[in-house]
């Protein structure tokens, strides 16, 4: 094992000093049970290659209309019209002189 420091509150280590005294165990065995648990539930970092496999699906769901991208209103061009769609709301700009 590899000793380490680690700071607390005290409230946490009031905590777990009584859950230890409860589970008749030491506060370092409860932490290391802790780190354990955290470790194999937390959330890993993608790869690199993890995520270019994610990206390329992705666009391949888009290219083949599996995923189709829509605004508010449900409009799918958005990107392409954006201009008249400004029109429609603001209607035309006036050039300042």
């Amino acid at each position: 094992m590899i000793r380490t420091m680690i700071q607390l509150t005290e409230e946490q280590m009031q905590a777990l000093k009584a859950l230890a005294k409860q589970r008749k165990t030491s506060v370092a065995k409860l932490v290391r049970e802790s780190v354990a648990q955290y470790v194999a539930v937390a959330p890993r970092e993608l790869t690199r290659e993890e995520k270019r496999k994610r990206a390329l699906k992705f666009i391949q769901q888009i290219q083949s209309g599996e995923i189709k991208s829509v605004d508010i209103e449900g409009k799918t061009d958005v990107a392409q019209n954006h201009d008249k769609y400004l029109v429609e709301i603001y209607g035309t700009w006036k050039k300042s002189s």
